[in-house]
């Protein structure tokens, strides 16, 4: 019994033993068997509090707040309000192909001079006409006003036995004055009107013509000349279709400033158009010139849709003109183009570009001939007042040196 007593003493104490074993090395205490006489316990390290710094702080010489320097202020770019551009004050238009005279002459002398070399020859023969002829129609005049003007030289230098240079190139000059028609009215109709109800209208200018004639360059300088002569002026950018037209006729407005009235890009031309003729008549404006797309002749859909836009616009008052824009250096050709737009829209006047660089300045007598409307504006260059009223007598004189 004893035994037995002292057996179950012993397996107690050794339970007890093995728990503390256990709960020691969970603490992270090793056991005191694995420990030497000369062995230290390592603390567990303490859980950081808040505040408490990561290191150890050093000891450093203390600053005072004057002894900080402040950060410098960022460089921020200063964005300044675009200024208004220079209003120009363009050169007046009376008188203009008169001032041009010498760059047309340099053009056309070729022609006045070919042609007065000709007539001037001891014998006037059959094969000298027809030299003379020639150099006519490779000036663009035309078959029929080429023969008509031989014939009568023909008849006057036969009848009245005309010989010395100065009275060839009298005669010259007479016969060409008469193929142009002097008496043709060129000025641009530039005079408003009012509606039944008593209320003013401006008067309205369509610009059309084939892309790359100088259209809307046209449009600006035609702008240009109206505010040289005193008066005010709105731009319709009808041109929707090409992305830089309206921003292009908007700088031409903004050199003598015009207002312009302006779409969103592939809008529809008849809705700027018309805008742009009730803008003219809220704003009092002497004219309203409406610069349309540059149709190619051969595009039905677009002819006729030219056609519309003159007919909304009409809606708010009469057009006044419809100015077709020719290139002077396309010869035969814009007589082409010329007859499909007179089909489209009525046709009051003609544009002629680029005139100074070319020698067929016979596409004016062709051009009038064609469409039985007079030649009324004339661009002889690249700069902003190159456009000219056409004046048939300052025409002829450059023509013949």
């Amino acid at each position: 019994m004893d035994t037995i007593l002292l057996v179950v003493i012993i397996a107690v104490v050794a339970v007890l033993a093995v728990a503390g074993l256990l709960v020691s090395r969970r603490r992270g205490q090793a056991p005191p068997a694995d420990r030497g006489a000369g062995a230290t316990r390592t603390a567990p390290p303490a859980e950081p509090r808040v505040g408490d710094d990561a290191a150890t702080p050093t000891a450093e010489e203390r600053r005072t707040v004057e002894d900080v320097a402040l950060p410098a202020p960022e460089e921020t770019e200063v964005v300044e309000e675009p200024e208004a551009p220079e209003i120009e004050v363009p050169e007046p238009s009376a008188g203009r192909l008169v001032r041009l005279r010498a760059r047309l002459a340099r053009s056309q002398n070729s022609l006045g001079k070919g042609l007065l070399t000709l007539l001037s020859r001891e014998r006037l023969d059959d094969d000298t006409w027809e030299e003379i002829e020639d150099t006519l129609l490779t000036a663009d005049i035309g078959v029929g006003p080429t023969q008509e003007l031989v014939e009568r030289l023909r008849e006057r230098v036969r009848v009245l036995g005309t010989r010395t240079p100065e009275e060839l190139r009298a005669l010259l000059r007479e016969e060409l004055l008469n193929q142009l028609d002097p008496s043709l009215d060129r000025a641009v109709r530039t005079e408003g009107g009012v509606s039944d109800e008593g209320e003013e209208r401006p008067a309205v200018v369509m610009v059309v013509g084939v892309n790359g004639t100088g259209k809307t360059t046209t449009t600006g300088k035609l702008a240009r000349v109206l505010v040289a002569d005193g008066r005010s002026v709105v731009l319709g950018a009808a041109d929707t279709f090409r992305a830089a037209a309206a921003d292009q006729l908007q700088t031409w407005g903004q050199r003598v400033g015009a207002r312009t009235v302006r779409g969103p890009e592939g809008g529809d031309p008849a809705s700027v158009a018309f805008e742009a003729v009730r803008e003219g008549i809220e704003a009092t404006a002497d004219v309203v010139l409406v610069d349309t797309a540059g149709r190619l002749h051969t595009k039905t859909g677009l002819m006729d849709e030219l056609g519309k836009v003159k007919r909304v616009v009409e809606k708010q008052g009469p057009v006044s003109e419809v100015l077709l824009v020719l290139d002077a250096t396309t010869g035969q050709n814009g007589l082409v183009q010329a007859r499909v737009f007179a089909e489209v829209v009525e046709i009051t006047g003609i544009a002629l570009t680029k005139l100074d660089g070319t020698a067929k300045g016979g596409i004016v007598v062709a051009v009038q001939r064609e469409l039985g409307v007079p030649v009324k504006l004339v661009g002889l260059g690249e700069g902003p007042d190159d456009l000219a009223p056409f004046e048939p007598e300052a025409f002829v004189d450059a023509l013949l040196g």
